[in-house]
C-alpha cells in the first residue's frame, strides 16, 4: 500500500471520506489507539514495570490518547492520565469513559518511564495556549529527565500543513501517525523523531485523487530498479560521461563518478578541465578520463555515452554556459543537469528547456539554486516546495528533483513523490555531486527520469543513514556515505503489524 504525504485538509478529507462511505468514526479512533499502543509497547520492554502518563486533549487526539492509556494499562503498565480539558467529542467522551476504571488521574509520585503526547491534532495551529501549553511544558520536562516521548498523529505545536514550530511545542522521541504522513512531519524532523505511520483502516479513501504525492519506500524503489542478470557486462550496465572538474574542482567529479560506481554502473569517463585530470587518475582508477574540447565535443566522444552529467565543478558565468550548451547540442540522449550546469541559466530556464528539447532530463537544484533559476526568492521556494517543482518542470520540459528536507520530485506533467530518507550528514559540500551519480547512472539503465531522480534521492538519503549508524553527525564525511552507498542498495524493510511506513529519528539534539 502506498501512503501519501498530506496537508491537513487532506487528511481530514481522507478521514471524512471513510466515514462519509461508513466506516464508524469510533472504529478510526479505536484503531489508531490501539496501533500506537502497539508502537510503544514494541519499544518497551517488560511493560509491568513501565510507569506511564498520557497528556489528553479535548478532541479526537485526546480520544486517540485514552485509547492508549486503556491498552498499555491491559499490558500491565502503570498509566496516569492527565487532562487539558473536558472532552469535546462524543468519540473521545466515549473513549474516556472506558478508559477511567483502568488508570488513575493526575501526575505520578515518581517521573514516569514514557509520556504520551495526545493534546492536539492535525487541525491545530498557532500558539499553544491554556492547558495545552502547560501539558506540552510537563511532557518536554519530562523527557528531558529521560522519560520517552510519544507524540499521536504529530507533536503538540507543529503544523501538519508548514511544518511552522510554536514556541513550547512537544519534542517526540517518536511519532506515531495515522493512515498518512503529513507534510509537517518531514519538515519539522527535530520534534518529531522516529516516524511511524499506521493503517486505521481509511481503505481506497487513502488515495483520493487530490494530488497528494506518495511517499517513496523501499517497496516503490525496489519495483522499478532494473535488476542485473547473471549475465550483465559492461556494455549491459551502461556507460556515463561526466562533464565538470574546472582547475581546483576535481572532488566534485570525483564524488560523481564514485556515486555512479557505487550504484551499479558499467563504465564511466570524466570530460574535466587540462588541470583536473591527473588527480582524477588518481582518485577514481576505474573511471577514464579526457579534457574538455576546445571546441564543440567530438563526435566519437559525443556518441560514447548512454547518458551526461554536465555540472559538477564546472564553473559558471558565460564560459559554463557555452560548455552547457555546446553539449546539449552535440548530444540528444538522456540528461542529468546539476550544479553550475544550472546556475549558467540563472533567471533564464526557458532558454535552457530550449536545449534540453523534451529530452529525457533530470535536472538536481537545491533550494537556493533553484531560487536562482526561476528568479524568486528562496523563502517562496521553501514555503511551496512540495508544489514549486512543478513550475519549471513543466518550462523544461524535464524531472526536477528538488532537494531538501524532504526532496520533492516532480515529472513535467505535475507527477510528484516524496523522498524523506537521510541525515544531516548529508548537508555538506560535495553530497549533491555523489547524488548525481546515483541519478545518472539509474536514468542510463532505466531510461525513466521520474523514476531515477525518485529512486536516486531515497538511495542517496538511505546511505546517509546507513553512514551516521551509530556515530554522531560529526564524524560522518562523504567518504563514509559513498561506501556506505553499496548497502543502501539492499531495499529490505522489516515493518511491523499495519505499519505504512517507518522514518528514523536523524540530526542530534
Amino acid at each position: 500500500m502506498t501512503v501519501r504525504v498530506v496537508t491537513a485538509d487532506q487528511a481530514a478529507a481522507r478521514d471524512a471520506a471513510a466515514i462519509g462511505a461508513g466506516v464508524p468514526s469510533m472504529q478510526l479512533m479505536r484503531r489508531a489507539g490501539l496501533g500506537a499502543a502497539r508502537v510503544l509497547l514494541e519499544r518497551a520492554d517488560d511493560p509491568a514495570r513501565r510507569v506511564a502518563v498520557v497528556c489528553c486533549g479535548p478532541g479526537n487526539n485526546g480520544g486517540d490518547g485514552w485509547i492508549v492509556a486503556a491498552a498499555l494499562a491491559r499490558a500491565g503498565c502503570t498509566v496516569h492520565v492527565r487532562e487539558a480539558g473536558d472532552a469535546r467529542t462524543v468519540d473521545a467522551a466515549t473513549a474516556r469513559g472506558a478508559a477511567i476504571p483502568l488508570v488513575s488521574l493526575g501526575e505520578p509520585a515518581a517521573p514516569p518511564d514514557l509520556v504520551v503526547d495526545a493534546l492536539l491534532g492535525t487541525g491545530a495551529r498557532g500558539a499553544l495556549r491554556g492547558g495545552v501549553a502547560e501539558l506540552a511544558a510537563y511532557v518536554n520536562d519530562v523527557g528531558e529527565r529521560g522519560a520517552t516521548v510519544y507524540a499521536l498523529d504529530l507533536p503538540t505545536g507543529v503544523d501538519a500543513t508548514t511544518g511552522d514550530v510554536a514556541e513550547g511545542a512537544v519534542r517526540a522521541n517518536v511519532t506515531v501517525t495515522f493512515g498518512t504522513v503529513k507534510r509537517g512531519q518531514l519538515i519539522a524532523r527535530s520534534a518529531c523523531g522516529e516516524i511511524v505511520a499506521i493503517d486505521i483502516g481509511l481503505g481506497s479513501h487513502a488515495e483520493l485523487a487530490d494530488g497528494a504525492p506518495v511517499l517513496v519506500d523501499e517497496r516503490w524503489v525496489a519495483s522499478r530498479i532494473p535488476p542485473l542478470a547473471a549475465e550483465a557486462h559492461k556494455g549491459i550496465r551502461r556507460r556515463v560521461l561526466i562533464i565538470g572538474g574546472d582547475r581546483g574542482m576535481a572532488g566534485a567529479v570525483a564524488l560523481a563518478a564514485r556515486g555512479a560506481l557505487r550504484s551499479g554502473v558499467g563504465m564511466v569517463k570524466l570530460c574535466v578541465h587540462e588541470a583536473s585530470l591527473a588527480p582524477l587518475q588518481g582518485a577514481v582508477p576505474e573511471a577514464t578520463a579526457v579534457t574538455w574540447p576546445s571546441g564543440p565535443p567530438d563526435r566519437a566522444l559525443a556518441e560514447w555515452p548512454h547518458a551526461l552529467l554536465i555540472g559538477p565543478g564546472m564553473g559558471g558565468g558565460d564560459e559554463g554556459r557555452a560548455r552547457v550548451a555546446g553539449w546539449l547540442s552535440a548530444w540528444s540522449g538522456p540528461v542529468v543537469l546539476d550544479a553550475d550546469a544550472l546556475n549558467a541559466f540563472a533567471g533564464d530556464e526557458s532558454a535552457l528547456g530550449d536545449l534540453l528539447d523534451g529530452r529525457p532530463a533530470i535536472v538536481t537544484p537545491h533550494p537556493l539554486e533553484f531560487a536562482r533559476l526561476i528568479g524568486v526568492d528562496l523563502d517562496t521556494v521553501l514555503d511551496e516546495r512540495f508544489e514549486i517543482g512543478a513550475r519549471l518542470a513543466r518550462a523544461l520540459h524535464a524531472v526536477v528533483l528538488l532537494k531538501g528536507v524532504p526532496t520533492v520530485v516532480t515529472a513535467p506533467d505535475g507527477t510528484s513523490v516524496v523522498s524523506a530518507r537521510g541525515t544531516p550528514a548529508l548537508g555538506t559540500a560535495g553530497s549533491g555531486d555523489i547524488l548525481g551519480g546515483i541519478a545518472v547512472t539509474l536514468l542510463a539503465q532505466a531510461g525513466d527520469p521520474f523514476s531515477a531522480a525518485a529512486c536516486a534521492a531515497f538511495t542517496h538519503g538511505r546511505a546517509g543513514e546507513l553512514a551516521n549508524a551509530g556515530r554522531p553527525v560529526r564524524g560522518v564525511t562523504l567518504d563514509d556515505v559513498v561506501r556506505s552507498l553499496g548497502l543502501a542498495w539492499s531495499l529490505v524493510s522489516p515493518r511491523g503489524v499495519d505499519v505504512l511506513a517507518q522514518l528514523p529519528a536523524v540530526g542530534e539534539a
